[in-house]
C-alpha cells in the first residue's frame, strides 16, 4: 500500500511538471520592432545656433521656463489642475490600468464557498400486504451543505498572456497619449500666450501712433490757421488718425479671442478669468540646438502611442491563434454535507471531488480562421500607421527647423527696414515743419514706420510661434532648453 501510495505521489508529480511546462508555451508571433529608415540627423542647416548635446532622451519637465515669463508658468501649472481633457484623458488611463489587472487575475484559479440549509418533507413510499395497500407516511428532514470549490483555466498555449502581452500595451498606449495631450495642450496655451502678448504690443503700439497722428493733427490744424497749408493736409493728418483709431479698436477682439482660449485650456469661464495687459512683447525666444538628432523623435508621445499599439495587435495574434488548440480546466471541490447541525463536520459527512476537462471546437465554420486574419491585417494597418506617424513627425521637425532659420534672416532684415523707417520719419517729419515738404510726405514716412514696427511684433511672434511648435514636435524640447532661461 505505501508503495502504491509512493507511485501515486510520483506520477501526480510528474503531472504537475507537464502542466507547469505546458502552460509555458505562448502560440503566436513575438513582437520585433518594424524596422525604419531613419536617417541621422535633419536636412535643414542650422548655422549659428547653439551646441546641444543629447543626454538621456527624456522629457524637458518645464520646457516652457525657457521663455523666461512668470505668468506663463502659473498659467501652465493650471492646466494639469483644471484642464477637463487632461482629466478625461487621466481617466482613461486608469481604466486601462485596472482592465490589465482584470487581464492579469485570469492567470489564476478562482475559489467560491457555498453554504446551505434546506428542511424539506418528502412522501415514503407505499407498500401492498395481503391485498392491502399501506402508506408510509410522510417524513420531514434537514440538510447541511458547507463546500469549498476551486477551477483553473490552464493557459496552455499562452492566451492569457498574450492578452495581459496586449492589455499591458495598451496601457503604454494610454499612458503616451495622455503625456501627448498634455504636451499639446501645454503648447496650445503657450500659443495662445504668445498671441496674446503679441496683441498686447500692437496695442502699446497702435495707441503710441494714435498719440502721434494727435500731434500731427494739432500741428497741421495750427499750420493751415497760419495759412501756411491747405485744407487737404488736415483733412489727410485727420484720415490717418481715424484710421489708426479703428486700428485700435480691432485689435481688442484678437486680445479677448486670446483671453478666452487660455482660459478654456486652464478650465475656467472667461468671465472668471483675466491677464494682466503688458506693453513690451518680452518673453524670450530660446536658442535653437545646431544638432537635432532623429533619435530624439523616440520620446515623442505620438511615436510611443504608435508603436505601443503594433505591440497589443501583435498580443492579438497569438490570442486568435490560440483558440485553434483544446483547453483544459482542472476543477476540484470539498466540503461537508449531513442530515443535523451537530454532525455538519464529522468526517462521515466530508465529501469532495477532483475533475479535469479538455475541450476542443472541431467545426466553427471558419470563426477562427477569420478572427485570426482579421487579426494579421489589424497588426498590418498598425504598422503603417506607427510608420505615418515617425514620417509625420520628420515633416513637422524640418518644417519648423526651416522656419525658425528663415524668420532669422527675416528679423535681420526687418530690424535694418525698422530703423531706416524710424529715421526717415523723423527727417521727413523736420522738413515738414521747416516747410519743405507737403503733409503727404509725413504721412507715408509715418506709416511705413508703424507698419515696420508692427511687422517687427508680428515676426516676435511668428519666432516665437515657431519654437514652441518645434518643441512639440521634438516631443518636449531638448536637453538643456530649461536651463537657457537661467542664462
Amino acid at each position: 500500500m505505501e508503495r502504491m501510495k509512493t507511485n501515486f505521489t510520483k506520477r501526480r508529480g510528474w503531472w504537475i511538471l507537464l502542466m507547469l511546462a505546458l502552460s509555458g508555451c505562448a502560440v503566436g508571433p513575438d513582437y520585433v520592432k518594424p524596422p525604419l529608415d531613419i536617417p541621422e540627423g535633419y536636412s535643414e542647416p542650422a548655422a549659428g545656433w547653439k551646441h546641444a548635446h543629447p543626454a538621456d532622451g527624456q522629457l524637458e519637465a518645464t520646457w516652457w521656463t525657457a521663455y523666461d515669463d512668470e505668468t506663463l508658468s502659473r498659467l501652465m501649472g493650471e492646466v494639469d489642475i483644471n484642464n477637463q481633457s487632461l482629466k478625461a484623458s487621466e481617466a482613461n488611463y486608469r481604466q486601462a490600468q485596472a482592465q490589465l489587472r482584470a487581464a492579469t487575475s485570469s492567470l489564476f484559479p478562482t475559489l467560491n464557498a457555498n453554504a446551505s440549509a434546506t428542511r424539506s418533507q418528502s412522501a415514503q413510499n407505499s407498500y401492498t400486504n395481503n391485498g392491502n395497500t399501506y402508506n408510509s407516511g410522510r417524513s420531514l428532514g434537514n440538510q447541511y451543505n458547507f463546500s469549498l470549490g476551486a477551477a483553473w483555466d490552464v493557459d496552455l498555449w499562452g492566451s492569457v498572456r498574450r492578452s495581459i502581452e496586449a492589455q499591458s500595451a495598451n496601457v503604454q498606449v494610454s499612458e503616451a497619449q495622455l503625456a501627448a495631450l498634455r504636451l499639446s495642450t501645454q503648447t496650445s496655451l503657450l500659443q495662445a500666450y504668445i498671441a496674446l502678448r503679441v496683441s498686447d504690443a500692437q496695442q502699446k503700439l497702435m495707441t503710441e501712433t494714435v498719440e502721434a497722428y494727435t500731434r500731427s493733427l494739432e500741428l497741421t490744424q495750427n499750420r493751415y490757421q497760419a495759412g501756411i497749408v491747405t485744407r487737404a493736409d488736415v483733412a489727410q493728418a485727420q484720415t490717418q488718425l481715424e484710421s489708426a483709431r479703428t486700428q485700435l479698436t480691432d485689435l481688442e477682439i484678437t486680445r479677448i479671442q486670446s483671453k478666452n482660449a487660455l482660459a478654456l485650456l486652464v478650465g475656467k469661464v472667461p468671465s472668471q478669468f483675466s491677464v494682466e495687459p503688458r506693453d513690451t512683447l518680452s518673453l524670450k525666444l530660446p536658442d535653437v540646438p545646431v544638432e537635432v538628432g532623429s533619435e530624439w523623435l523616440e520620446r515623442r508621445p505620438d511615436v510611443a502611442a504608435a508603436e505601443r499599439t503594433v505591440v497589443a495587435a501583435n498580443a492579438q495574434i497569438g490570442v486568435t491563434q490560440a483558440a485553434f488548440y483544446p483547453s483544459l480546466t482542472l476543477s476540484a471541490s470539498g466540503g461537508y454535507q449531513a442530515n443535523h447541525w451537530a454532525d455538519w463536520f464529522d468526517l462521515p459527512g466530508r465529501v469532495w471531488s477532483l475533475g479535469a476537462g479538455l475541450a476542443q471546437l472541431i467545426f466553427d465554420g471558419g470563426y477562427r480562421s477569420a478572427m485570426k486574419d482579421s487579426a494579421v491585417a489589424g497588426y498590418d494597418a498598425t504598422v503603417a500607421d506607427y510608420k505615418q506617424t515617425v514620417l509625420t513627425a520628420f515633416q513637422e521637425v524640418e518644417n519648423q527647423l526651416t522656419t525658425l532659420r528663415v524668420l532669422d534672416d527675416e528679423w535681420v532684415s526687418q530690424q535694418a527696414a525698422l530703423l531706416a523707417a524710424r529715421e526717415t520719419e523723423t527727417l521727413v517729419t523736420n522738413q515738414y515743419k521747416a516747410g519743405t515738404t507737403t503733409y503727404l510726405d509725413v504721412v507715408v514716412a509715418q506709416t511705413a514706420r508703424f507698419t515696420a514696427e508692427n511687422n517687427a511684433i508680428q515676426l516676435r511672434g511668428r519666432q516665437l510661434t515657431a519654437s514652441a511648435a518645434l518643441i512639440n514636435a521634438l516631443g518636449g524640447g531638448w536637453p538643456g532648453l530649461e536651463a537657457d532661461a537661467v542664462k
